[in-house]
């Protein structure tokens, strides 16, 4: 499933095409991933840096960087959506799985940081699944 894969924000301002050869996809569980995410973990793919091409609302994009750790975080301004960032060496693009319009090439290899995680995540796969929102519970 190679070719250019689309993705964006959830307001649809900021909007990018990429190469769909990922290299990695890790869940991240790192308390930094945690926080900004706002959920058990983060869904990371990684590309090289030429295999993105931003294609609207680039003036849209913050980028925070946390000090003292190899930590980035680009989101759009307008709705807080996750967004692609290069990492701090220059080496990778980032990209939220969840930003992406498609499914990416891979499956996940690999959960990162997981020393870090909260007890209640590893316990989240015997919950009970809903097809939507549950009524009355």
């Amino acid at each position: 499933m190679n070719g250019q894969i689309s993705g964006g924000c959830l307001c649809g301002k900021v909007r990018f095409s990429v190469d769909n050869s990922f290299e990695r996809l890790y869940l991240c569980h790192c308390a930094q991933c945690r926080k900004i995410t706002g959920s058990a973990f983060a869904a990371n793919l990684y590309t090289p840096p030429e295999q993105l091409q931003w294609t609207a609302g680039e003036k849209y994009i913050k980028r925070f960087e946390f000090p003292g750790r190899d930590f980035t975080k680009a989101f759009c301004t307008e709705c807080g959506s996750g967004l692609p960032y290069l990492n701090q060496k220059g080496a990778a693009i980032i990209i939220p799985a969840g930003s992406l319009d498609a499914e990416p090439n891979i499956d996940e290899q690999a959960n990162i940081f997981w020393a870090e995680r909260p007890r209640w995540s590893t316990s989240a796969v015997d919950a009970k699944y809903y097809l939507q929102f549950p009524d009355g519970e």
